[in-house]
């Protein structure tokens, strides 16, 4: 079969449809390889199981632990832990949609694709500002890419290889950046997020989307984020969620257009806290807080791999957050996972701090392309996923014994394949958008 057929045939198992103009994720998908690849993470896996992707035979002998399953750059970020009920600010992966147990070199190969896919997209960005005569900033070349991915496999073994020796555990995590490193600024700007900081009021996802001054609070009107729900579906969803929140539902709101592989599911917003009328000038924000109820799809990797552990058999939304609550140090304390309307929903906290990271972010400025910034981003990023992938067994150091034995002979391998992957990544966007319609 060619790739085209391929690509439609995909398409409509997985999105109802075959590549398509009228789709929001589908035109997401379209703006760059990298939104492509987010958009698409199942087709990695298809890939995998018919052999066009390869990975060393020893690859398989690090045992199945929880992995992310849509590993990429953007999927990991600053965000408070405990959900909106912590005053810690962690770097952490920020994602576990696609999470189950898998195979840690599926993780680690999506991620060497995401670092090419992601200069690629910086690039694209700084020629863009340069046709429009705005102010250029360098950008990492790709040259600098296979360096940055050795960093994050070297990185990701060492991580290993200090568990060993008692230097890290289940309890290590992320929590401060120096100037020199690339995530200093937005480490500064998550910390200003948190409860009691300079920007709570103005920057929290808290008062991104709530209207702080009204009477009583209230989701902020907005058509392209936000729409109101009918009376009724309103009412029964207000029933069938306050028992999974630890305050009143003071407001709730259907989210549009959020995401990109799960850009078509349906997620509500519920603004959670005290039902007391009071003045704006009285209320205490602190107390308020967003938690998301989103429609729960199969993990990517799942798709393709069904019988890798009996843990994989769990509903998809139960699945999530059992591997959420192993791969997070403290994990939400609101995370739940819940049976309304024939469908599996997933209930979870929005993090007053979160704080993402694009593309631009790691590939953009002299911070990036001239004082190693790209490969800074790429160790941080592998330190973290180690400590998330260690946490599918706090019984013994097995897996990292593994991981140690196993990873350093195939560095070179999983990164040739990876740019490989990249290209027919590029080919499959370039196909994809000729084939919408």
């Amino acid at each position: 079969m060619n790739r085209e057929k391929q690509l439609i045939n995909y398409f409509e198992r997985h999105d109802g449809t075959a590549p398509s103009i009228d789709l929001n994720k589908h035109e997401k998908m379209s703006t760059s390889a990298f939104h492509f690849f987010r958009g698409s993470a199942p087709l990695m896996y298809s890939d995998i199981f018919d052999g066009a992707i390869t990975f060393p035979k020893s690859a398989y002998d690090v045992p199945v632990t929880s992995i992310m399953g849509d590993c990429h750059t953007s999927n990991f970020g600053f965000l408070s832990e405990e959900g909106s009920h912590g005053e810690t600010l962690v770097f952490t992966p920020n994602d576990f949609d696609d999470a189950c147990i898998g195979h840690a070199v599926w993780d680690l190969f999506r991620y060497l694709v995401s670092l090419n896919l992601a200069q690629q997209a910086g690039f694209a960005t700084k020629e863009l500002a340069v046709s429009l005569n705005e102010k250029q900033k360098p950008a990492v070349s790709a040259q600098e890419v296979p360096q940055a991915q050795l960093d994050f496999l070297q990185h990701y073994v060492a991580t290993c290889e200090a568990s060993l020796r008692g230097e890290n555990n289940s309890q290590s995590a992320l929590t401060e950046f120096d100037k020199d490193h690339i995530l200093h600024k937005r480490w500064q700007k998550g910390l200003q997020r948190l409860v009691g900081g300079s920007a709570f009021n103005v920057k929290s996802s808290l008062a991104k989307d709530v209207d702080l001054a009204s009477t009583p609070l209230q989701f902020k009107p907005d058509p392209m984020k936000f729409e109101a729900i009918h009376t009724d579906i309103k009412t029964n969803l207000i029933a069938q969620f306050r028992p999974y929140v630890d305050d009143d539902i003071i407001d709730c709101v259907e989210r549009l257009d959020a995401g990109t592989g799960s850009n078509h599911l349906k997620r509500y917003y519920l603004l959670v806290g005290p039902s007391t009328q009071q003045a704006p000038e009285l209320y205490q924000p602190e107390l308020y807080h967003i938690v998301e109820v989103k429609q729960q799809a199969l993990a990517a990797p799942l798709h393709y791999f069904k019988d890798l552990s009996p843990v994989n058999r769990l509903n998809h939304a139960h699945l999530t957050v059992n591997c959420q609550r192993k791969m997070q140090r403290r994990p939400d304390l609101i995370i739940d996972d819940a049976l309304w309307q024939g469908l599996h929903w997933l209930v979870r906290s929005r993090h007053h701090a979160r704080v993402g990271i694009d593309p631009e972010h790691i590939t953009i400025g002299k911070r990036a392309a001239h004082k190693g910034g790209f490969a800074q981003y790429a160790q941080s990023c592998a330190q973290v996923l180690a400590y998330a992938h260690m946490r599918g067994d706090r019984r013994s150091t097995s897996f990292q014994q593994s991981c140690v034995e196993v990873l350093p002979d195939l560095l070179e391998a999983l990164i040739e394949q990876a740019n490989l992957y990249a290209d027919q990544v590029n080919q499959d966007w370039g196909l994809f958008k000729s084939l919408r319609q």
